[in-house]
C-alpha cells in the first residue's frame, strides 16, 4: 500500500552518501577524530584555564579560535553519528556510546564560556578592541546572555554529565518507541511516516481506519509516552530551578535571542484571530464537504473525490528548482548542489526516522537533507521547506562554526518562504479552476498548521508544564484532556475532537521531547515569512529585495531578528507586524470562497445550457477533475 506508487514508477529515491564527513563508523578516520577531540579538549583545558582574565584582547580572540576549531570538530562527529542513526535506529546504541564520549570531551572545555562570563564589562571592553576578539562579537554576545543562568563549573560538569544519563536518556526510549511502533492497516503493518502518508490520500474511509489505528496504537503505549513527558517537564522543571528561570519557556527564549513580550505580543495575535482563521476555514470545509463536523481524519483531507496528483522524485526536483530560480539563481544553483551530491535521503524504509529535516553543517562540510518521499504534492512542498534550511546554512556556514547558528526566530525564513515559492510555482502551472481551489485550500491548511495548531502546541506546553509542577505527575488521561481543551480552542466548533482517540495524537508530537517549546518558532516564521513575502510581492524593485534577503540568510546567527527585518521595514515589536500575518491568512480565505464562488456560477450555468438542450457547452471545472494541493512538513498530528 504505501510503496506502490514508487514500484509503479519504478524510480530510485536518493540515499545519504556520508562519506564527505567519514567512511565508514569502523574507519580510521572516524575514530581519530574522535580521539582528536578527546586529546584536544584537554590540551585547551591545560593551556588556558585560570589565565582567561590575564589573556589580552588578541590571545583571547585567538584562544576562542583553538576553542571554535575544537568545538567544530565535535560537532561534525556528532553530525555523522545523528546522521547514521536517523536512516539506521539500530544504530542507536553505537550512536549513545559515542555521544557520550563527546559529552565526557566537553567536560575539560567547560571552563571557558564561565571564564568569559567572570569577565567585568570594563575588562571585556579593554579587550574587545583586538579585531580578533572583535571577529567573535556576536557570539560572545549570546555567551554573556546565559550569565544569571549558569552554575558553578562542577556543577555545570555535573549537568552535562547527567543530561546523558537522564535527559538523553529518555529523549532516546521516545525516540525508540515510537520507532518500533507498527501500525496495522489493511493486512500491512506500516511505520509511522508510512501510516501519516495515508492520512493524506483522497479515500475517507481508508483515512477515517487510518486515524483510528494510529489512536489505538498510541493508547496501547500512552503509560510509556506519559511517564516519559512527565520525567523530561519534571527534570526541565529542576534544571530551570538551578538556572534561575522563572517559566518553563524561558530558557528557550533566551536561546532564541527574544523577549517574552515579543512571543507573547505573536502568540496572543494568533489567538484573538482563531476565529476569523481557522474557525472559519474549518466551519467552510465542512459545509464544503457536506458533514456537519469534519472527522480529524478530514482536516487535511484533499477537497473533490479525484485520487491526489503524484509526482516524480525528478518533476518534484524540477519544481522546486524552478521556484527557488525565480527569486534567485545562485539560490537555485546552491539547491542542485544537494540533487547532485548526495545530500538528500529521499526513501522510506523501516528504522529511518518519519518527517523532515536538514541537518546543519560544519564549515568544512555541508547539510545534509532527510524527507520521506511518497510521491504526493505535500512531499514537494516539504522538500522546498526543508531545501530552504539547507540553501539557508550553506550561505550562514560562511560565518564559521560559531556565528553560523540562527536561532530559531529567523531559522525558519528560508524553508518556510521557500514553501511559499514553491507553492505560487505549483500553482502557476495549474489552468482548471477547481484544482487551483483545491491548491488554494490546502495552502490555507498549511498556514494554519504552522500559525494556529503550532500556538496551540505552544498552549498546550506551557499547561502541561505550569500543572506538572503544581500537581504533580499527570496521568495519560489529564494529559490528553488538557491536548483536547488547547486542540479545541484553536480548531474550533467545526472539527469533531470528540472523535475517540483524538486525545492521544500528542504523543507523537515529537517537538514536545526533543525540544521543549521549540513550536512557536513555526508561528513566528510563517507569520514573518507572510509579511516579507508581502513586501517582496509589492517590491517595484526585485533585486534589492533578493540581495537584502540573500544577505539575511548569510548572516546566519549574528544578527538579532529585529534587526535583520529593520532592512525591509519591518517592526516585530509592532502588534500591527503579526496582525499582518494573520491578515495574509484570512486573504487566502477570501480568494478561495471567492474561487468556490465562482466555479458554483460556472456549473450552474452549465447545468441551465444542457437542461435548455445546449450540447456545446464545454465541461465544466468540477471536484473529479480536481488536483490534490500540497500539505508541509510536519507530517502527523505536528501538522
Amino acid at each position: 500500500m504505501a510503496n506502490d506508487k514508487r514500484e509503479d514508477k519504478a524510480e530510485a529515491l536518493p540515499t545519504w552518501d556520508l562519506r564527505d564527513l567519514f567512511p565508514s563508523p569502523q574507519s580510521p578516520e572516524f575514530a581519530a577524530a574522535l580521539d582528536a577531540v578527546e586529546a584536544d579538549s584537554q590540551k585547551f583545558e591545560t593551556k588556558f584555564k585560570g589565565r582567561v582574565k590575564k589573556l589580552t584582547g588578541a590571545q583571547l580572540g585567538d584562544a576562542i579560535e583553538q576553542y571554535e576549531k575544537i568545538s567544530q570538530s565535535s560537532a561534525k562527529v556528532a553530525l555523522y553519528v545523528e546522521l547514521t542513526k536517523a536512516v539506521d535506529a539500530d544504530q542507536s546504541a553505537w550512536a549513545q556510546d559515542i555521544s557520550d564520549r563527546l559529552r565526557k570531551a566537553e567536560a575539560p572545555r567547560l571552563f571557558f564560556e564561565l571564564d568569559i562570563n567572570k569577565l567585568s564589562e570594563t575588562e571585556l571592553l579593554d579587550k574587545i578592541s583586538a579585531p580578533k576578539l572583535a571577529h567573535y562579537g556576536p557570539w560572545i554576545g549570546k555567551v554573556r546572555g546565559l550569565r544569571g543562568h549558569q552554575l558553578s563549573e562542577p556543577a555545570e560538569k555535573y549537568d552535562s554529565r547527567m543530561q546523558t544519563v537522564a535527559t538523553e536518556a529518555w529523549v532516546r526510549l521516545y525516540d525508540q518507541l515510537v520507532t518500533d511502533l507498527r501500525f496495522p492497516l489493511r493486512g500491512e503493518k506500516l511505520t509511522e511516516a508510512e501510516i501519516y502518508n495515508v492520512m493524506e490520500t483522497g479515500d475517507a474511509k481508508l483515512r477515517r481506519e487510518a486515524f483510528a489505528v494510529i489512536t489505538e496504537v498510541l493508547a496501547e503505549n500512552k503509560k510509556s509516552f506519559a511517564l516519559i513527558t512527565n520525567t523530561l517537564i519534571d527534570l526541565k522543571k529542576v534544571s530551570d530551578g538551578w538556572r534561575k528561570f522563572d517559566a518553563p519557556e524561558d530558557s528557550r527564549h533566551l536561546e532564541n535571542q527574544i523577549d517574552k513580550e515579543t512571543v507573547e505580543a505573536l502568540t496572543k495575535t494568533v489567538r484573538d484571530n482563531y476565529a476569523k482563521t481557522a474557525h472559519r476555514y474549518y466551519a467552510w470545509k465542512a459545509k464544503k464537504s457536506g458533514l456537519a463536523r469534519l472527522h480529524p481524519a478530514d482536516r487535511n483531507a484533499p477537497l473533490g473525490r479525484r485520487k491526489s496528483t503524484e509526482y516524480s522524485w525528478g518533476e518534484a526536483k524540477e519544481i522546486v528548482l524552478a521556484a527557488f530560480a525565480k527569486i534567485s539563481p545562485e539560490i537555485a544553483a546552491i539547491g542542485q548542489e544537494f540533487f547532485d551530491k548526495g545530500w538528500i535521503d529521499a526513501a522510506p524504509r523501516a528504522g529511518k526516522d518519519s518527517g523532515g529535516f536538514s541537518h546543519p553543517a560544519t564549515p568544512d562540510t555541508h547539510p545534509y537533507i532527510l524527507v520521506n518521499f511518497f510521491g504526493g504534492a505535500g512531499d514537494v512542498m516539504t522538500l522546498a521547506h526543508e531545501l530552504g534550511h539547507g540553501i539557508h546554512q550553506v550561505l550562514a556556514a560562511k560565518q564559521g562554526h560559531f556565528k553560523a547558528d540562527t536561532p530559531l526566530t529567523l531559522a525558519e525564513t528560508a524553508s518556510v518562504f521557500g514553501e511559499m515559492l514553491c507553492f505560487k510555482e505549483l500553482l502557476s502551472r495549474e489552468t482548471d479552476m477547481a484544482a487551483q481551489r483545491s491548491m488554494i485550500a490546502q495552502k490555507v491548511e498549511d498556514m494554519l498548521n504552522t500559525v494556529v495548531r503550532q500556538t496551540a502546541f505552544f498552549t498546550f506546553e506551557q499547561r502541561i508544564h505550569t500543572e506538572r509542577a503544581e500537581n504533580g505527575e499527570l496521568t495519560p488521561e489529564r494529559i490528553g484532556a488538557i491536548w483536547k481543551e488547547t486542540q479545541k480552542e484553536s480548531m474550533g466548533p467545526a472539527v469533531n475532537l470528540d472523535i475517540a482517540g483524538a486525545e492521544n495524537l500528542w504523543m507523537s508530537v515529537p517537538h514536545f521531547i526533543h525540544t521543549p517549546f521549540y513550536v512557536y518558532a513555526y508561528a513566528f516564521g510563517d507569520c514573518l515569512v507572510n509579511a516579507l513575502y508581502d513586501e517582496y510581492s509589492k517590491s517595484a524593485d526585485k533585486k534589492d529585495f533578493t540581495d537584502k534577503y540573500i544577505e539575511l540568510l548569510k548572516s546566519g546567527g549574528t544578527r538579532r531578528h529585529d534587526a535583520a527585518l529593520a532592512e525591509f521595514g519591518l517592526d516585530t515589536s509592532d502588534p500591527a507586524f503579526w496582525k499582518k500575518g494573520m491578515t495574509v491568512i484570512e486573504r487566502y480565505i477570501d480568494d478561495l470562497i471567492a474561487l468556490d464562488a465562482k466555479i458554483e456560477q460556472v456549473q450552474k450555468k452549465q447545468a441551465d445550457f444542457k437542461a435548455n438542450g445546449d450540447s456545446t457547452v464545454k465541461p465544466a471545472a468540477n471536484d473529479d477533475k480536481t488536483a490534490a494541493a500540497p500539505k508541509k512538513k510536519p507530517k502527523g498530528p505536528a501538522a
